[in-house]
C-alpha cells in the first residue's frame, strides 16, 4: 500500500498527476514493480489549512520545519485483500 500526502503552499498540483512519477521512482527501492501496489491513498493539504497530524514522525516534522511544500510518502502492508470497505 502506498500513502502519499502532498503538502502544498500556493501552487497546487492535481492529485492524479502526483501518483505515477512517485510509483515509478520507488520501483526497485520499495518494491520490484509498481504493479505490486494494490492499494493507494493520495491526499493534498494546504500548509496554511486546518488539519491535525496524529503520530507525527521525525521525518514528517522535518518537512513541516522546512516551511516549503513537500511530499510525505509511506509504503506499508496493504489491508486484507479479501475485505472491501
Amino acid at each position: 500500500m502506498l500513502q502519499i500526502t502532498y503538502f502544498y503552499d500556493s501552487d497546487q498540483m492535481d492529485v492524479d498527476n502526483i501518483v505515477k512519477p512517485i510509483q515509478d521512482a520507488l520501483k526497485e527501492l520499495a518494491y520490484y514493480d509498481d504493479r505490486q501496489v494494490s492499494d493507494l491513498v493520495v491526499r493534498k493539504r494546504n500548509l496554511s489549512g486546518n488539519f491535525r497530524i496524529e503520530n507525527m514522525t521525525s521525518t514528517l516534522a522535518e518537512g513541516f520545519a522546512r516551511g516549503n511544500e513537500f511530499l510525505h510518502i509511506v509504503v506499508i502492508d496493504a489491508p486484507n485483500q479479501e475485505v472491501i470497505i
